[in-house]
């Protein structure tokens, strides 16, 4: 699909995709990150604002032809490393202050859901924030809605929710880590 346009979904020009970011970065619980991590990121509109607040941020998507736009248009950004990874399996290495994840979590199987969010509940370090942003109904596929993969995340023990919207296009919930 990214063979045919640079952005198939077009999130660069959708009124709601846009608000949802703003949305996403006014609810970042800090204004400075050291390490965030971004997987699903596409190509890499919400990375570049995050890229502002964090001295550094490893993006991810599954997707080459995703990968290659975002690492083309981000070039300009020395603190963001874009890379291609499939989850569960391509969960990084280290720890992060700060893991946002949108848009991605309703597209896994039941056991990669749990594998992943193991995984980012692992990889977030103790007094970091994870924010989760998913439409709230899939017309388009996906295994779950935003209020499925949310509950999900929010039954995590030892994650304090912090933040939370829910309007008629999207939730959102940011959580820091006990």
């Amino acid at each position: 699909m990214y063979l045919v346009k640079d952005d198939p979904w077009d999130l660069a020009t959708k009124w709601h995709d846009k608000r949802k970011y703003a949305v996403t970065m006014a609810s970042l619980p800090r204004e400075h990150y050291r390490r965030c991590y971004e997987p699903g990121a596409s190509i890499g509109l919400l990375t570049r604002m995050l890229a502002e607040r964090c001295d550094e941020v490893l993006a991810v998507d599954s997707v080459e032809e995703a990968v290659a736009a975002a690492r083309e248009s981000l070039a300009d950004l020395p603190n963001v490393r874009y890379e291609r990874a499939n989850l569960p399996a391509g969960l990084p290495e280290g720890t992060f202050d700060l893991i946002v994840i949108g848009d991605l979590l309703y597209y896994l199987s039941a056991e990669d859901l749990e594998l992943v969010l193991d995984g980012l509940y692992e990889r977030l370090e103790p007094g970091g924030d994870i924010v989760s942003v998913h439409f709230s109904n899939r017309a388009d596929g996906g295994n779950y809605d935003g209020f499925n993969v949310h509950a999900a995340l929010a039954g995590r023990p030892g994650l304090e929710r912090l933040v939370h919207h829910d309007d008629e296009w999207f939730l959102l919930d940011a959580f820091r880590r006990r």
